[in-house]
């Protein structure tokens, strides 16, 4: 396995808000979200990208039911699901951003303003939230 930050989170060796866990994906809450409830889907295996997973079928269920659990459990407008290749990749495991969307929420294009959770406790409030819609 590779020492990439999300390899730590998956092993346990690095702390993170999670979400949910199952043989095939780990999801938490980013820790730089743009809106609260920010979520990332990560393989369970490390891959770098999309076209070095194999799979795609399984882990993407897991983002679906990811985007579904977001609006449900934050009851909201919607959800921005993105993920990049290398360029602009933060870290070099492939990882996809469920972030929860509201009408007049100021995101445009592909600038993404980041926020901070007040607390822990804040934070895993939302992470509760949407782990009770999955």
């Amino acid at each position: 396995m590779s020492t990439d930050l999300f390899c730590e989170i998956i092993a346990g060796e690095r702390p993170a808000t999670m979400v949910h866990s199952d043989e095939v994906a780990v999801s938490f809450l980013d820790s730089r979200p743009v809106f609260k409830g920010h979520v990332l889907v990560v393989p369970r295996v490390h891959v770098e990208t999309l076209a070095d997973l194999a799979g795609v079928g399984p882990f993407f269920e897991r983002v679906q039911a990811m985007a579904r659990a977001v609006e449900q459990g934050l009851e909201a407008g919607g959800t921005f699901v993105a993920m990049n290749n290398r360029v602009s990749q933060s870290v070099p495991h492939l990882h996809v951003h469920v972030v929860p969307r509201r009408k007049k929420d100021g995101l445009r294009g592909f600038f993404w303003p980041r926020t901070t959770y007040a607390s822990a406790e804040e934070a895993t409030s939302y992470a509760d939230l949407i782990a009770k819609a999955l």
